[in-house]
């Protein structure tokens, strides 16, 4: 549940990236866990030695290995056969889902709107690194994605695609992670934009994702006022509304309530961070007033997800 929503309104592309943060953005690059070989060759260079462009390091010839790799002048000076050894080249997939179910339409700032954001930098950094780029909203069990972007020249398809995206309904979580999982979008890294407030749970879909073999980054963000009710409101009585269903109910938050409330949010954040230590998942909890230019740049490269 949620106190009253605050909607979203994004309209246009500064909405989403900052101009001034294009900049820094251009500098980095996505570091997955898992150096994965895709389906097809493409610009990420790997520290796998194999048969790409970037000369590595020789090693001694062994029995059956390909002639065309000898290197004949070693072989002029030394009497010896080597061969030479070369930096394979990787198409890293990059897939970002979003929860789009209704109570990520809510808080100040809108959860939503920071998913949105924070989806179109990582998205960008993919892009300018040439690397493949799916864009997917997770809504009434079904996962709708933008498939396949490569390129700078992508951007403003991939705002316009965000921009549409509306937050309503359920999620359907566990259905469309499985969904997601299921699609033909090679292997790389997937990160997971929700609140994780999920009724239905979340466990059975981020672990169909990792089964897939892709690196799984879960992202919660959450409301201020989820994190200190008192926020969203300093007087005592409240309504809160279930932003799914749209039940009411109305309390008062007294320091009991007050108390009460928080520590069940960090038991069930707890519960979230062992979930993913199991299923071999990195999580990070943030609330939507992040400074997203500070978290991008600061808080996720020393989480490892960027370099």
């Amino acid at each position: 549940m949620s106190l009253e929503n605050k909607k979203s309104h994004m309209t246009k592309l500064d909405d989403l990236l900052h101009p001034s943060l294009v900049a820094s953005l251009e500098r980095l690059d996505l570091m997955s866990r898992k150096m994965l070989q895709g389906r097809m060759q493409g610009e990420r260079r790997s520290r796998r030695r194999g048969q790409g462009m970037d000369f590595a390091d020789f090693r001694p010839y062994a029995a059956g290995d390909d002639l065309r790799f000898v290197d004949w002048n070693i072989y002029g000076r030394l009497d010896r056969l080597f061969l030479k050894m070369f930096l394979e080249e990787e198409d890293l997939g990059l897939v970002i889902a979003i929860d789009g179910s209704a109570s990520m339409d809510s808080g100040t700032p809108n959860k939503f709107d920071v998913a949105r954001r924070i989806a179109m930098a990582l998205g960008y950094v993919g892009l300018v690194n040439q690397h493949r780029v799916t864009l997917a909203l997770l809504q009434e069990g079904r996962a709708n994605c933008l498939s396949a972007l490569r390129g700078r020249r992508r951007t403003a398809e991939a705002a316009s695609w965000l921009i549409e995206q509306k937050a309503a309904g359920t999620s359907g979580f566990d259905s469309a992670c499985r969904a997601l999982a299921s699609a033909r979008l090679g292997r790389g890294m997937v990160i997971v934009i929700s609140d994780y407030l999920l009724r239905e749970g979340y466990e059975s879909g981020l672990s169909a994702l990792a089964a897939r073999g892709w690196d799984v980054f879960a992202l919660q963000i959450l409301s201020p006022e989820e994190m200190d009710p008192r926020q969203g409101d300093q007087s005592l009585d409240v309504r809160l509304i279930d932003s799914e269903n749209k039940s009411e109910v109305e309390i008062t938050l007294s320091n009991t309530v007050v108390r009460e409330q928080k520590r069940r949010l960090e038991s069930f954040n707890a519960t979230l961070r062992a979930t993913c230590l199991k299923l071999g998942v990195r999580q990070m909890t943030i609330d939507s007033s992040v400074d997203y230019q500070k978290f991008l740049l600061e808080s996720l490269r020393k989480q490892g997800l960027l370099k």
